[in-house]
């Protein structure tokens, strides 16, 4: 899977995370008496989206990226493509917060708002990296892939051969 579509990914199966637990929140909160823990969550997911806005203002792509796209070794050929795989295999935590978060809402609506308020920022603190590692891969004429590593392992990239140009934009 291309890095970059993996990064586009993470925004979006995060920004669908916080939909869920916000609707779940809502849902929850809403059968109480006590306005407090909605007005609560309502400032928190308005503070996580500054907090989120402010961290994703970054044109270029941040020191953790780029030091993962420095260290991608070369190859010829393109790596085993698995997409599913790959976003299951990197995106577990994500999976099981949401779950769990959703779970615990059921009882506590609460902690779905807070973990909905974690992936609004995640979402938003990511939102422009696809476009930096794009503008990188454009610059180099190179392609990054993600590498098989077991879940639990670090990310590694794989750097192929590309064609620079703007011809070339899905």
């Amino acid at each position: 899977m291309r890095f970059g579509d993996f990064l586009k990914a993470t925004v979006l199966l995060s920004a669908a995370s916080a939909t869920l637990l916000a609707a779940l929140t809502v849902i929850g909160i809403s059968g109480q008496l006590d306005q407090t823990p909605a007005i609560v969550c309502a400032v928190w997911w308005v503070l996580a989206t500054l907090i989120g806005t402010v961290m994703g203002a970054r044109t270029e792509a941040t020191a953790q990226i780029a030091r993962l796209l420095a260290m991608a070794r070369t190859e010829h050929m393109l790596p085993d493509l698995h997409p599913a795989r790959t976003i299951l295999n990197r995106l577990w935590p994500l999976l099981i917060s949401t779950v769990g978060a959703g779970v615990l809402s059921v009882f506590l609506p609460q902690v779905g708002g807070i973990a909905a308020g974690f992936a609004i920022i995640w979402a938003l603190a990511w939102r422009r990296q696809e476009a930096a590692v794009a503008a990188i891969e454009e610059r180099d004429g190179a392609r990054f892939y993600i590498d098989k590593t077991s879940p639990l392992g670090a990310m590694k990239l794989v750097r192929t051969p590309g064609f620079g140009g703007d011809y070339l934009r899905v």
